[in-house]
């Protein structure tokens, strides 16, 4: 796995703040000073770390764009914007850090409208609007999502203390995809997870699959609903089973708000 695809998929992650539980030790979710200009009502911020981007945070690759990477973390380009001290019609630059996530008092803006990403086609597997995706915008529904592994539930959600929920299994049980999606990390670059996949639904919803065993799909595969997408490992206390996330608008919430109520 390329330096590069994990430091993707942390960022993905880090955007909903999960920096804290992968580094072990007490961190806020922005990891740096800010002051508020308000003449301008833009956000300045400083001590952004130069190796590893602190939750809330993205480094610029080549080929992005202020909108492109608004949307990649449901945020609108005018607030991306302002939080970094920009124009909204401003280029940004290779390996340059922008801020991505509201700054600590900020009022967070209105929920985006539904829309494709870039390049999105009608029909393609993980694209809005394609079938048997949960599609941009998309409202928690019981069922919306399927069960990744058949098994207990042997860690539930808690807000401010846990991301998601752990499901027990037996070592080799096949993980499937919970809806179909375009997978954007696979590879274990993140020690808490183990190896991990995640895999982007629609501009605003994705869902993280941790601690498995083997991993059967690459970044870039557009994946099914219900799709084996790895076999299930051991956490660190060899217990079968694995993490599961699902994160709206870069924001972990409850996934038996999404799974059927039964079949888990």
């Amino acid at each position: 796995m390329t330096e590069k695809s994990q430091r993707a998929a942390s960022q993905v992650l880090m955007a909903a703040s999960v920096v804290a539980a992968l580094s072990g030790c007490a961190m806020t979710p922005w990891g740096d000073s800010s002051s508020y200009n308000g003449a301008s009502g833009s956000y300045q911020t400083s001590n952004v770390p130069t190796g590893q981007v602190a939750a809330g945070y993205y480094r610029v690759n080549p080929g992005d764009t202020l909108p492109g990477i608004a949307a990649a973390y449901g945020q609108r380009p005018q607030d991306l914007a302002r939080w970094n001290g920009l124009q909204p019609n401003a280029s940004v630059t290779v390996g340059e850090v922008l801020r991505v996530a509201p700054p600590p008092g900020a009022v967070a803006p209105p929920a985006l409208p539904p829309q494709n990403p870039p390049g999105a086609q009608q029909g393609v597997p993980g694209a809005p609007g394609a079938p048997g995706t949960a599609g941009a915008g998309a409202v928690a529904q019981q069922g919306m999502l399927t069960w990744p592994l058949r098994g207990p539930v042997l860690k539930g959600f808690a807000p401010g203390s846990s991301k998601g929920i752990v499901i027990g299994g037996r070592l080799g049980d096949p993980v499937k995809a919970a809806a179909a999606g375009r997978v954007v990390y696979a590879g274990s670059g993140i020690e808490a997870y183990g190896p991990l996949i995640i895999i982007k639904h629609s501009d605003t919803l994705i869902t993280a699959y941790g601690q498995n065993g083997t991993l059967l799909v690459k970044e870039g595969d557009a994946v099914t609903q219900g799709q084996v997408i790895g076999e299930v490992g051991a956490d660190s206390r060899g217990v079968a089973s694995i993490q599961f996330e699902v994160r709206q608008d870069g924001h972990p919430v409850d996934p038996l708000a999404w799974l059927p109520k039964s079949g888990g």
